[in-house]
């Protein structure tokens, strides 16, 4: 099983050292892959090229970057510069469309018919990713570029893709799905035969699924429970993500962080990878001992 960490966003006077720090122990330990979000902090790609610079021996990736601020054109460039930086087969660019309230309500952009805006993206996107200068005019995105960025081959995608569309379009178009605040159920029969079936139509290689949860070893599960409902409270309002916890039954994120005693954990995890995951990815929580366990836990599983 290929087991990721995600990592904490920088803070403090610290800043990318930490990050640094972080990504090597996560290495040292034994993770396939460290992932980072990318919301109001740090920018992902150029923080992880810093971090992945300097640590090597570890897959990075972005979970995920937001389309709508940068042009594609913008985005292959700085994904392609990463992945110089860090060297060659080691960054996946999690790419997605964020949420009407933060394109909309915060930088200004239409968010309309998403998935058209996402399709015409990747037309510029992807050819650029593969170093193939791309002319394209669409709706919402148009091109006339290459780029000479000196690297070689390409930098895989994963587009954050819940819904029917964006799941064909993800199938079809990249290299499979990152996902959030989806359980196995829904991974088992929503997302991995939907994803995989477009791919398939596409004459495309079976897709990744990469899921990352929050998880949590404890001998107190209430306690966890509680902090998980508080740390991830706003998820269970944004529309993409409480459509996934309605498929799975669940009243709130905290329903869908796994939390246990080690064996309860690992058979989670495992249940995941037979739902169709190709990765999982936990987001921990907690400090302290909780941590220990929860990270050795998960390295314990790591192919």
């Amino acid at each position: 099983m290929r087991i990721g960490i995600l990592l904490n966003e920088p803070t403090g006077p610290e800043g990318l050292r930490g990050l640094t720090d972080e990504l090597r122990r996560a290495a040292d330990e034994g993770f396939n892959s460290a992932w980072m979000t990318h919301i109001f902090g740090v920018d992902a790609l150029t923080a992880l090229a810093v971090a992945g610079s300097q640590v090597p021996g570890i897959d990075i990736g972005t979970a995920v970057v937001p389309s709508y601020p940068r042009h594609p054109g913008a985005l292959a460039q700085q994904a392609r510069t990463t992945a110089l930086a860090v060297g060659p087969g080691r960054l996946t660019l999690g790419l997605g469309l964020s949420h009407k309230i933060v394109i909309e309500n915060m930088f200004g952009y239409s968010f309309e018919r998403p998935a058209r805006h996402m399709r015409e993206y990747l037309s510029v996107l992807m050819p650029l990713l593969e170093n193939k200068p791309v002319s394209f005019a669409g709706e919402t995105v148009k091109a006339n570029l290459a780029l000479s960025v000196p690297n070689e081959g390409t930098v895989p995608v994963l587009l954050a893709a819940m819904g029917p569309a964006m799941l064909k379009l993800a199938g079809r178009v990249t290299d499979g799905t990152v996902l959030w605040m989806t359980g196995p159920a829904t991974v088992r029969d929503h997302v991995a035969p939907a994803i995989t079936a477009a791919a398939a139509e596409a004459g495309r290689p079976a897709p990744r699924v990469v899921c990352p949860l929050p998880v949590c070893v404890t001998d107190d599960v209430d306690a966890a429970r509680e902090r998980a409902a508080k740390v991830y409270a706003a998820y269970g309002s944004l529309p993409s993500y409480r459509a996934m916890m309605d498929r799975e039954g669940a009243e709130g994120p905290a329903d869908l962080a796994i939390i246990g005693s080690e064996e309860y954990v690992a058979e989670r995890i495992r249940s995941i990878f037979h739902a169709g995951a190709t990765e999982f990815v936990g987001a921990i929580f907690v400090g302290g001992e909780e941590a220990v366990r929860t990270r050795a836990l998960l390295t314990g599983l790591a192919d």
